[in-house]
């Protein structure tokens, strides 16, 4: 019998069918009694009838009986939800600890890791241990963090104030975001939590005044999704005025909002437009969730951007710390048994690898991503397993086995003969490095140039040979300005150095953004940042070219042209390792530009100067230039063009062009030989003569 019958069969034996009481059937009897004849002559009263001494005795009684059973139903009812919640929370738990089975199994931990007693339910009783399982080689950490998530179960909380504000901070790729998921899952399979779901924010998206209100509406948005986390990441690049707003929710427990609003039904702030609107909202409060950043520095940084107030209303700091070899072998074994999982799973092979596979992987390990970088080995072995599979329509049941032989990962499927497994993958587009120097050298003049290019790709090299031989790298800033007057090759330059930066691996991208003051400064109170932000971030993995830059600084009074600047100093700052940006213009203007900015020229070491080119250097550009249309010149037209430049270039090369000279000196040479072979049918169509050449110096 169902719940729901039991409480009507119940409900029934109390009120009866038709909602009257019942009492172990005396009131029916007592409706008898009053239908007897009374004994009495017809028409004599018949006087108060005395009162039955078991009536209402017997109705408490049977009304207490009743509500022993509707107790005891009502007990019944709540342990069976609560065996059904734990139900589902022990089937997460065994997913887990199938997990470790599994790792056991390939001997990747000891023999009887799984065999934990049954969990705690509702305790913090050994969660960090469980954790510990997953997160590896930061157990200092995980214990910090059960602390922190403890930490307001033991001092309780009130009301909608955070439930504790934690800092977590360490280098990249050292686990801070895994840890923290694991512990919110076993957490919520422990019912400590009511789900392991959090709601994130990326506080980089909100550099500039002008989205305050995305701001907002993200932030209330993750205040009111489900689950008891906020997540904040990159605090570092937030507008401080947004910071302040955070630093309000921690410290105060809730932030005036600067204006009032409205919720729609999709939850969405809608500006009241009146003080006097009903059920606006004027301020936010933390929702009684835990307030969680993340960030590569400590507190002391912190305190600098949020201020001590804020620093001191953290609950709790926690770090990690860089992994050890030990450590970081233990993390590729995981992650290998992870491939072995995911090859048995969608392509039905069985994997085998020994101790020089698992110390192959964990040489990934790169200082930028941490230990991310074994995973990143691990997926790119499994997809050219895949590709093997797809090349030999085979997804059958076998067997592959991973060996590393000088240094060169091979695999074997059924005890074939080994072959290298990355070969499988269609090579990486690099740029074509011998290609770029080619085009690079084929440039007429520009020897200073070229040689600083080419010792960016010497630098890469040597700082890859001490990382592989365990030493501490320095990272080399990239960062140009190319000085000189028009013509001079500048942008030319800055193609063929993102391209070559690509090829070297010293970028991941290798395209080249080009823009002026027009792509920058904004028209009107708070577009700068946001579009100058916009550019940093297509520019991303490459080169951002600004040319005439000095056009960004037009005076103390350019306000716009200030905060563009501003924005792109952040900008660098921010993403030193993924951005190399390169300005161009006039030499004299761009030493005045470098004085907008204090940080601007320190973050500039590398100033090339391009010289203007000499009339011998213009009559070879002018050849390479005609040879590449299908032209040659005639031999006669040597004297007259190298007159022709000596002239201009001494009268005024700033306003000459320099190249941008010789190309138009072709082109006016190219319609004057169409005109004249018009006249001449019989004359070589490729031919350029000295009366084709158009020098006046007019």
């Amino acid at each position: 019998m169902g719940y729901n019958d039991d409480w009507e069969s119940l409900m029934n034996s109390v009120f009866g069918s038709q909602g009257r009481v019942r009492s172990g059937g005396t009131a029916e009897k007592a409706a008898k009694e009053d239908a007897k004849p009374s004994g009495k002559p017809a028409g004599k009263a018949a006087g108060p009838r005395p009162a039955r001494a078991s009536g209402m005795p017997d109705l408490n009684k049977a009304l207490q009986e009743q509500q022993k059973t509707l107790d005891a139903l009502l007990k019944k009812q709540n342990a069976a939800l609560r065996a059904q919640d734990q139900s589902s929370t022990r089937q997460a738990l065994e997913e887990s600890r199938q997990l470790l089975r599994d790792m056991e199994a390939d001997g990747l931990l000891a023999r009887g890791t799984s065999d934990t007693p049954v969990e705690h339910m509702g305790s913090f009783e050994g969660l960090a241990a469980e954790v510990k399982k997953t997160v590896l080689g930061q157990d200092a950490y995980v214990d910090a963090l059960v602390r922190a998530m403890r930490r307001p179960f033991v001092l309780g909380t009130s009301g909608p104030r955070a439930r504790n504000v934690i800092l977590l901070w360490g280098p990249s790729g050292t686990g801070r975001h895994f840890a923290l998921a694991e512990t919110a899952r076993l957490m919520a399979a422990r019912g400590l939590l009511q789900s392991d779901q959090a709601a994130r924010m990326d506080l980089a998206l909100y550099a500039d005044p002008g989205a305050e209100r995305l701001f907002l509406q993200d932030l209330y948005a993750a205040l009111y999704a489900p689950g008891e986390m906020v997540l904040f990441d990159h605090y570092e690049r937030c507008c401080p005025a947004f910071l302040k707003t955070l630093a309000s929710l921690a410290v105060k427990g809730s932030a005036p909002l600067t204006s009032r609003y409205l919720v729609n039904r999709e939850g969405i702030l809608v500006d009241a437009g009146s003080a006097l609107a009903p059920g606006a909202v004027s301020r936010i409060t933390p929702q009684g969730k835990y307030l969680i950043f993340f960030s590569h520095k400590g507190r002391d940084a912190m305190a600098d951007l949020l201020g001590a107030g804020f620093v001191s209303a953290i609950g709790d700091v926690c770090q990690t710390q860089p992994f050890t070899a030990d450590h970081l072998q233990a993390l590729a074994a995981q992650q290998i048994n992870e491939l072995a999982r995911r090859c048995l799973r969608q392509l039905k092979l069985t994997l085998t690898a020994g101790a020089n596979v698992r110390d192959y992987v964990a040489d990934f390990t790169t200082e930028r991503e941490g230990a991310a970088g074994l995973a990143a080995c691990c997926d790119q072995m499994f997809r050219a397993l895949s590709e093997y599979c797809l090349r030999n329509d085979s997804f059958r049941q076998g067997s592959v086995a991973l060996d590393v032989q000088d240094g060169v990962l091979r695999f074997s499927i059924d005890k074939s003969e080994p072959a290298p497994l990355l070969d499988l993958l269609p090579p990486a587009w690099n740029g074509d490095i011998d290609e770029v120097r080619r085009e690079l050298d084929a440039l007429v003049g520009l020897k200073e140039v070229k040689e600083y290019v080419f010792g960016l790709a010497d630098n890469v090299q040597v700082q890859k040979r001490r990382a592989d031989a365990g030493m501490k790298t320095a990272s080399l800033s990239m960062h140009m300005i190319f000085t000189g007057n028009p013509g001079t090759g500048k942008t030319t330059i800055a193609r063929l150095v993102a391209r070559y930066l690509k090829a070297i691996g010293a970028l991941r991208g290798g395209q080249l953004v080009e823009v002026s003051r027009g792509d920058l400064v904004g028209r009107y109170t708070g577009h700068t940042a946001p579009l100058t932000n916009s550019v940093i971030e297509s520019a991303l993995g490459g080169v951002l070219f600004i040319d005439e830059a000095y056009s960004l600084y037009r005076g103390e009074q350019d306000s716009f042209g200030l905060e563009a600047i501003d924005t792109l100093v952040k900008g660098m700052e921010d993403h030193r390792d993924d951005l190399v940006v390169i300005l161009a213009g006039y030499t004299k203007e761009m030493q005045q530009f470098l004085t907008a900015n204090s940080g601007l020229a320190s973050r500039f070491p590398n100033q090339i100067e391009f010289p203007d080119y000499t009339a011998d250097q213009l009559l070879d550009i002018t050849a390479a230039l005609a040879s590449a249309r299908g032209y040659r010149l005639d031999e006669q037209c040597t004297f007259p063009l190298l007159g022709f430049y000596q002239r201009r270039q001494a009268a005024d090369s700033r306003t000459a062009g320099n190249g941008r000279l010789a190309r138009n000196t072709l082109e006016r040479a190219i319609y004057n030989q169409s005109r004249r072979l018009v006249a001449e049918p019989d004359a070589p169509l490729d031919l350029i003569l000295p009366g084709d050449l158009d020098l006046d110096d007019d």
